[in-house]
């Protein structure tokens, strides 16, 4: 087994489960991962996932590099330049799509909360996966390290690192990884927003479920919907931005039981139970005599309802 992958109350928890070959992204790790990419994101009562490393060395610490066997240098500068102008169908940048048809089955993106337990080096593609993958990011203070790892080999890389990180940091601290490739320790990483906490290695997986529970206990639908909206929309102009923010938060409103459980759970003083439950189209509503009109019209234009 290259991965371990368990679900558990909610969370699914996918574990880099090859630490003599420093968690690496060979071809059947990439393989089962995307698999449980795949289901997590298929499974409706998984609400989050946690991706960690195992052992204390290595989060993920890149591509297996190792050429194919029986292929001359040639052979493999031909296949490069094919994969620019002829990449094959299904894939992205000759990965497959996966559950991302985006950004392929190496580094998806799926729409439900994905914590990061950084518990080594995450290099090269390790750190691609971090920065694609991830969206809460806890990070190991005696182990976690993080490098771009290509610069210094002569590449800028297959994978979408270097565009990652320049959209994700600052531009002086993106330039500097790039740049310079040096690693990056877990106390600058947190200094420079590249993770967002940094705790002692064995309170790691219990920082990071304590968070995953209580992503749980949201609204699933909602969280769903607020990450596909940051990421798809997150860089538009503010006013369009917010124009499909308020699209789909009506969306929201009108065809899911959440929205109308957590009002009704706060007006009533009480914890809210949020299911994702979708609600049934129902009838018109019947035309509104003079005086209602009058009514809604008074509550609508005073914005309170």
């Amino acid at each position: 087994m290259t991965i371990t992958y368990e679900k558990r109350d909610g969370v699914a928890y996918i574990t880099l489960a090859n630490p003599d070959k420093a968690n690496i992204l060979d071809k059947p790790t990439s393989d089962a991962i995307s698999e449980a990419w795949t289901d997590l994101w298929e499974d409706r009562d998984i609400r989050c996932a946690i991706l960690t490393g195992e052992g204390n060395r290595h989060f993920c610490g890149g591509h297996n590099l190792a050429p194919w066997p029986d292929l001359t240098e040639d052979d493999r500068e031909y296949l490069r330049t094919q994969r620019i102008f002829w990449p094959l169908a299904g894939t992205v940048h000759g990965q497959k799509t996966g559950v991302d048809g985006r950004m392929g089955d190496h580094y998806p993106r799926v729409w439900k909360p994905v914590i990061a337990a950084v518990n080594g080096w995450a290099a090269g593609a390790g750190l691609y996966v971090l920065l694609a993958s991830t969206d809460i990011r806890i990070a190991s203070e005696e182990h976690a390290r993080f490098k771009f790892a290509l610069t210094s080999q002569g590449w800028l890389g297959h994978g979408p690192g270097a565009s990652l990180l320049i959209k994700q940091l600052r531009y002086i601290d993106a330039m500097k990884m790039l740049l310079t490739d040096e690693p990056v320790d877990a106390g600058e990483a947190l200094r420079i927003g590249l993770i967002n906490e940094v705790v002692p290695h064995p309170q790691l997986m219990e920082r990071a479920e304590k968070i995953a529970r209580q992503i749980v206990k949201m609204p699933p639908v909602a969280l769903r919907m607020m990450k596909e909206f940051v990421v798809r929309f997150g860089d538009l102009p503010t006013d369009q931005a917010w124009h499909i923010q308020n699209l789909i938060n009506s969306l929201l409103i009108q065809v899911t039981m959440d929205g109308h459980e957590g009002r009704q759970a706060f007006n009533e003083k009480r914890p809210p139970n949020f299911t994702g439950t979708l609600r049934k189209r129902g009838e018109p509503w019947e035309e509104p005599t003079d005086e209602k009109k009058a009514k809604l019209d008074e509550a609508y234009r005073s914005g309170e309802f």
